[in-house]
């Protein structure tokens, strides 16, 4: 008899995950909310942050899965060629007609022999649930005094409703936060534009460009020695390492006019932007300190000034949210608007048949540790790898919870390569001596994630050695001096 799996969700962590539950035997049924699939990407406003004119940070090699590459050479793709990517993925996969659009599920439960899930159109029960409703879902907004009173003419919103630079052509823009989308839209106001852009910020991050002589920053970045480097070497040289990353890059911010940011990369963090701060250095961009108060159109910061606004958009994170949750399930995961208690964000011992898909806060792209967690769960449920111990779930969901407090971030390369490990699929160095650099020092393409194990495929080798190589001669077998300085220093722990 199949085994039935409701995916909650028909973004790329769900599509992903019903492709490869599908090639277990199992019987994915996906419900989504919105009338097209897609998730972010979809595009539409209220429930995706996806504008029309925003481009992809990470490149096309770790923007795919690795059954269905891009095609073409253009390295940052536009939102429209990520969603028919997306359209091209469940055609390919015979996931279009397992999907059920404009449904939206108010509950999940757990039934006497499985789950129960609610929608508009009833209850039903599945034998396993997969929740890969979406991270980024509800934005969040702090807390400012006088904040309500804002009258500017375009109001005060978030990044996750914005829709273009149009309206606000001649005005006034505040941008509050220094992630990815506050810098991204920030730059489109001042190109496309607008009077003055000015951004609020807590501290001052690092800013890598997206691409930067010739090679996309997730290549250099998100690589496997950065994992390993996280793992064995002082926390110390890992921070100077990424630090140098960056700056060698794209320099430091203090170097454009913007404040010099903690010597820490750690502390300060880092953000991906290709025009931010050539924008700041052009004067098309100011920045001030966090603001303190609002009242009327004008916004005082944290230095005293004051200034007044047509517009103020905040681009200040999500709180992790998932309503149709019951309380039993909500208790058990110890679910608020930032944590979820999960061994690796995916199984928790005391909800076995319940899996959790992209639902970790990380910089870098998700694809990639997409598939290899959606590959993890399918290999587990179907008996391909042995199941959890769970022990060492529980011992796992303890670390996690003694976590709560800290900043929970991690970084792309730590996440694929947790759950290449967990999956089985995580290739050997010395298993491919040719492609050792590219395996270290290269793009954690996911051609690099089909060499062996389960679903190894018989042309991976060739496929990720084109990933490679498509920014530069990284599958020669030489080090460059630092690379093998690296290496060594790795080994030596």
């Amino acid at each position: 008899m199949t085994t039935t799996v409701a995916v909650i969700g028909a973004g790329p962590g769900g599509l992903v995950a019903a492709r490869w539950l599908a090639a277990q035997g199992f019987e994915p049924h996906l419900f989504e909310q919105a009338p097209v699939l897609g998730g972010q990407w979809s595009g539409l406003d209220g429930t995706s942050g996806v504008w029309p004119g925003l481009y992809t940070n990470t490149s096309r090699v770790l923007t795919a899965f690795s059954d269905l590459p891009h095609g073409g050479d253009q390295t940052f793709l536009a939102a429209g060629d990520i969603r028919r990517y997306l359209q091209r993925y469940a055609e390919a996969f015979g996931l279009v007609d397992r999907i059920r659009l404009s449904t939206r599920v108010s509950g999940l439960s757990r039934a006497a022999r499985g789950w129960t899930v609610d929608t508009d159109g009833g209850a039903e029960t599945f034998d396993r649930v997969v929740v890969a409703s979406g991270r980024f879902q509800k934005p969040t907004v702090p807390a400012v005094p006088g904040l309500d009173s804002f009258v500017g003419s375009e109001g005060a919103t978030s990044t996750f409703h914005y829709r273009g630079a149009d309206r606000y052509r001649g005005k006034r823009v505040l941008v509050g936060g220094c992630a990815v989308s506050a810098l991204e839209v920030a730059a489109e106001l001042a190109q496309g534009g607008a009077e003055a852009v000015v951004v609020t910020q807590r501290r001052q991050r690092y800013v890598l460009p997206k691409f930067a002589a010739g090679v996309p920053s997730d290549h250099r970045i998100f690589t496997r020695y950065g994992a390993l480097a996280d793992e064995r070497l002082p926390r110390s040289v890992v921070d100077r390492q990424l630090r140098d990353i960056v700056t060698e890059a794209g320099g430091s911010p203090e170097q454009y006019g913007a404040p010099r940011p903690d010597p820490s990369l750690f502390a300060a963090g880092v953000t991906l932007s290709q025009h931010y701060l050539p924008l700041v250095a052009e004067g098309r961009i100011g920045i001030r300190p966090w603001l303190t108060s609002v009242s009327g159109r004008d916004v005082t910061f944290g230095d005293g000034s004051t200034a007044a606004f047509d517009g103020l958009i905040f681009g200040t994170g999500f709180a992790l949210d998932l309503p149709f949750l019951d309380d039993d399930i909500r208790a058990t995961v110890g679910l608020d608007a930032v944590h979820l208690d999960a061994d690796r964000h995916t199984f928790h011992p005391d909800l076995p048949g319940l899996a959790f898909v992209g639902m970790w806060d990380q910089s870098g792209g998700y694809f990639v540790p997409l598939e290899l967690q959606a590959r993890w769960i399918a290999y587990t449920w179907g008996g391909v790898i042995p199941p959890p111990d769970p022990d060492a779930q529980r011992a796992a969901v303890d670390a996690y919870r003694a976590r709560r407090g800290l900043p929970q971030k991690t970084r792309m390369n730590l996440a694929a390569l947790t759950f290449a490990r967990a999956a089985g699929c995580e290739p050997d160095l010395g298993a491919w001596p040719d492609l050792q650099r590219a395996l270290l020092f290269g793009p954690l393409a996911p051609s690099s994630f089909r060499l062996e194990g389960p679903d190894a495929l018989p042309g991976a080798a060739e496929a990720f050695a084109r990933d490679a190589a498509a920014f530069g001669a990284i599958t020669s077998t030489g080090f460059t001096d630092r690379e093998r300085e690296c290496w060594e220093l790795l080994q030596s722990h």
